[in-house]
């Protein structure tokens, strides 16, 4: 048993060595992928010092929601080191938020997004026909549309950028509202979907199913894992059940991991990364990078501080190797 993670280990290393020594990730800020009425759509481009070859949209969460003041932060933030380490070109995004902003405007930038990303693939070095997606609450709700509308992109439009689809071909969801008609019971997440929507709309309106991710699942949709802890206070675990049903019923590849006891931000990063890693890389590419995967889990469920570096994962996994105490 040692000798074989040693070998998988070993293997992932020489990989990792495979790109020039002098290589170095950067981030590209505020690079504008949209204008709005005069209003600039920003995103980061982290690049990772040895790509891989494809790319990772990322949205966060913020309740669909942001202050409308001039000092305000902005949406987009940090990216899980690892993902970096195992080669992904990740952008994040700010998009419109309410209350300034109501459907569909969020929606509309998340889409655009992804059509600037794919028309602009030879730039970033990624592949235009595997783009994942991941995010986490109402940002996870955007993935999930990304994931589940049609995207077709207009193709008598004078820009583009536009004329790009906005489909993605991997999901991963954290937490996601997917029925904004059904399964709130609190009111401050009632209050803060009605807002979204565009307050005063009425129980039944069309708008709700209209922004709901679960009323555009097809069987053509990308593979989609939904992640969620079922102590949720905020996005009832319920919700990724109903999206999970729907999704196995119309034959679509879905997972749903269930995290006993977790609350609104439990995830699992590993299992994310191992999805996006079959799902975008396929069989062969993404068996070189199970040691990468096996040795960042074994230092989150060791408790081992995360350096960012994965030569560090690496080092620990080793020296627990040398203990014969290999991760589970």
């Amino acid at each position: 048993m040692k000798r074989a993670y040693t070998r998988r280990l070993c293997f992932g290393l020489m990989f990792l060595a495979a790109s020039s020594l002098s290589a170095q990730a950067r981030v590209d800020r505020n690079v504008v992928y949209g204008m709005y009425s005069g209003l600039a759509l920003l995103m980061d481009v982290h690049h990772p010092a040895r790509p891989n070859g494809f790319g990772l949209i990322l949205i966060g969460g913020s309740g669909w929601h942001a202050p409308t003041t001039y000092g305000s932060g902005q949406l987009k933030g940090g990216v899980p080191q690892v993902f970096l380490d195992v080669g992904y070109t990740v952008f994040t995004i700010n998009h419109r938020a309410a209350p300034r902003f109501r459907y569909p405007a969020a929606v509309e930038d998340a889409q655009r997004a992804v059509r600037f990303v794919r028309h602009h693939a030879e730039r970033y070095g990624v592949d235009p026909d595997r783009l994942g997606g991941l995010g986490t609450s109402s940002g996870a709700h955007l993935i999930s549309m990304l994931a589940t509308m049609d995207g077709k992109g207009n193709p008598d439009d004078p820009d583009p950028v536009n004329q790009e689809s906005a489909k993605l071909q991997a999901a991963v969801a954290h937490a996601a509202p997917t029925d904004l008609a059904g399964a709130f019971d609190l009111p401050q997440a009632k209050s803060r979907i009605a807002s979204f929507l565009g307050a005063p709309i009425p129980p039944g309106d069309p708008t709700y199913r209209e922004a709901s991710p679960i009323t555009y699942v097809t069987s053509d949709d990308p593979p989609v894992l939904l992640i969620h802890g079922d102590a949720d206070p905020v996005v009832p675990f319920k919700q990724s059940e109903l999206m999970f049903a729907a999704l196995e019923e119309s034959g679509v590849k879905a997972r749903l991991i269930r995290i006993p006891g977790g609350g609104h931000g439990a995830n699992d990063v590993s299992e994310t990364l191992r999805w996006l890693n079959w799902s975008l890389l396929g069989d062969v590419r993404a068996e070189r990078l199970e040691s990468i995967i096996e040795a960042h889990s074994y230092l989150m469920e060791g408790g081992f501080e995360r350096t960012g570096s994965i030569s560090d994962a690496f080092q620990a996994y080793e020296n627990a190797l040398e203990r014969d105490t290999p991760p589970r």
